[in-house]
């Protein structure tokens, strides 16, 4: 009987089968590509991209230049996606003996080491190319923040406290941000730098929490090692002492009570996460990890709502 029915539809031709095979392995090693660049969970994407709205938005006085808008939130998508690339290119020996992680791609080996450096490498030249369009201090400053973030995920062998270094290289988009669309980077801009690292200083902790068991068994640093029954105090405080310099940054820029309700809207946010983490459990971390997308949400939005509605 004559296999080929493919002019009909009922059945593919031994070609078209073959073809319809690779189609489907191509597919998956995409997948697998996406999964390593994280865009299955975006949530750490946005908690880059916050920022460096928020700046963009104050320096640009809520109408920040097409290019430099277009440059920086493509450009932050970009090297988050390096960044995590490299992320589990360090941790592809690690990530296997974690809970959480094992099922990377790196880590579950679908993926290989080369093929990795590879796709980082060519989102690290996306990158360059995309800060190219901009002026030659943003330029200088973006080669601190690809270092910053190329660094970072090796710190955790011998720095006892890498989230603070993750908290920097997700905060430098904000100075660049001013530097891009002002040509300056003012004062308001280094006390907005300061929120965003004490902010992710705290978020990172909390996800530290979730891993805190697994990381003390392979002997993985975290700041929430270091702080050890102490976490959810200092989280707090750094907490705290974020919202202050966002509420520094309100007073410079003489902003009213839309960026304050923001502000407020945050503070409930960071307390649900108190609540969240009392026992310390993963899953709970986790969540509360997660709602930091909402602060970065609360804060924006209480800065267009301020440019848009005070007079």
């Amino acid at each position: 009987m004559n296999q080929a029915r493919d002019s009909s539809g009922l059945e593919p031709t031994p070609a078209g089968s073959h073809a319809l095979t690779a189609m489907r392995r191509q597919g998956r090693r995409l997948g697998q590509y996406a999964m390593l660049m994280r865009l299955d969970r975006p949530v750490s994407s946005l908690l880059l991209l916050w920022p460096v709205l928020a700046a963009l938005w104050i320096a640009g006085d809520a109408h920040p230049r097409g290019r430099v808008f277009v440059v920086f939130v493509l450009g932050a998508l970009v090297m988050h996606a390096a960044g995590s690339v490299i992320n589990d290119f360090a941790d592809r020996d690690v990530d296997p003996a974690v809970r959480r992680t094992r099922g990377r791609p790196l880590a579950a080996r679908h993926v290989g080491p080369l093929e990795a450096l590879a796709l980082s490498a060519l989102l690290l030249a996306v990158a360059l190319w995309l800060v190219m369009h901009l002026d030659t201090l943003t330029v200088r400053m973006s080669v601190v923040g690809a270092a910053l973030a190329v660094s970072a995920p090796f710190l955790k062998r011998f720095f006892p406290l890498p989230q603070f270094h993750l908290a920097i290289a997700f905060s430098w988009g904000v100075p660049m941000a001013f530097a891009a669309q002002t040509g300056t980077v003012p004062r308001v801009a280094w006390l907005l730098f300061f929120a965003g690292i004490l902010w992710a200083a705290a978020w990172g902790t909390i996800h530290a929490m979730v891993d805190r068991e697994d990381d003390l068994r392979i002997g993985v640093k975290s700041s929430a090692i270091l702080f050890a029954d102490m976490d959810r105090f200092l989280i707090a405080v750094m907490q705290l002492a974020a919202l202050f310099a966002l509420l520094l940054v309100g007073r410079t820029m003489r902003f009213g009570h839309w960026y304050d309700f923001g502000l407020i809207a945050a503070a409930a946010l960071f307390a649900w996460q108190q609540w969240l983490i009392r026992r310390r459990e993963p899953e709970a971390c986790l969540r509360a990890y997660g709602s930091n997308h909402y602060v970065g949400l609360a804060i924006f939005a209480g800065l267009v709502l301020e440019y848009s509605l005070h007079s």
